[in-house]
């Protein structure tokens, strides 16, 4: 079976300016998930989908293969999911069959070790169709509809944070990985669909990349959790 690991990263990104390949702890940012890629066990290959010169060098010098992605992809209105159509079309053409993708965000540097690997175990076993990577939140949501507060827990019942059960929290998509069927994505064009499951991760990898403030966050972070090692 041949799963690969496909990693989006376009040139133009506005909230931090060349942050795929701004150094993180030292690394190009978009280092540390190619690096989580490589060490799986279960991912033949990785793959960066870029439409940059400098990101596609970072890439290849870290030993991933890089598909060039067009301008017309790589605009500020292009989607994940138009990337990823494209490589697959891409490896395709080249004779690569694809079964499973890993498509991980270079803007979520954080990641468990062995996650990955974890995370394909339980797709395979579970027989599912796609799977994304969650994280549990103590916070309470609402929404609004026109001038009311809408809350989206029991608030008459509002539990405090040492107390809460599993069944009283609630999970954030936290951007870190998505693992789908090639035969999903042709079917629904669209990472998630079908038999959906989850791989949870802790509170800590909830947090992605788009603005300055997030870029020093996660760096402080990491360099705190390295200091613990």
């Amino acid at each position: 079976m041949n799963t690969i690991a496909l990693i989006p990263a376009r040139g133009g990104s506005k909230g931090v300016p060349r942050k795929n390949i701004r150094p993180f702890c030292g690394v190009p940012l978009i280092v540390h998930s190619i690096k989580a890629a490589q060490e799986s066990h279960h991912i033949c290959s990785v793959w960066v989908s870029t439409d940059d010169a400098a990101i596609a060098k970072v890439a290849r010098d870290a030993g991933a293969s890089v598909i060039h992605r067009p301008e017309r992809l790589a605009g500020d209105t292009a989607t994940t999911e138009s990337a990823v159509e494209h490589a697959l079309a891409y490896l395709q053409e080249r004779g690569v069959g694809v079964d499973r993708v890993v498509l991980l965000q270079a803007t979520s540097p954080l990641r468990p070790p062995a996650c990955l690997d974890a995370a394909l175990e339980q797709f395979h076993q579970n027989g599912y169709d796609s799977l994304v990577s969650l994280s549990p939140t103590h916070r309470f949501f609402w929404t609004t509809e026109d001038d009311r507060a809408v809350a989206q827990y029991d608030y008459t019942r509002r539990p405090r944070r040492q107390d809460m059960k599993e069944e009283d929290l609630s999970y954030v998509e936290n951007g870190s990985f998505y693992i789908f069927t090639q035969a999903l994505f042709e079917e629904k064009k669209n990472r998630l669909g079908g038999t959906i499951g989850y791989y949870c991760m802790g509170e800590e990898y909830s947090y992605e990349i788009d603005t300055e403030a997030d870029f020093l966050f996660l760096e402080s972070l990491a360099k705190e959790e390295r200091g613990r090692e």
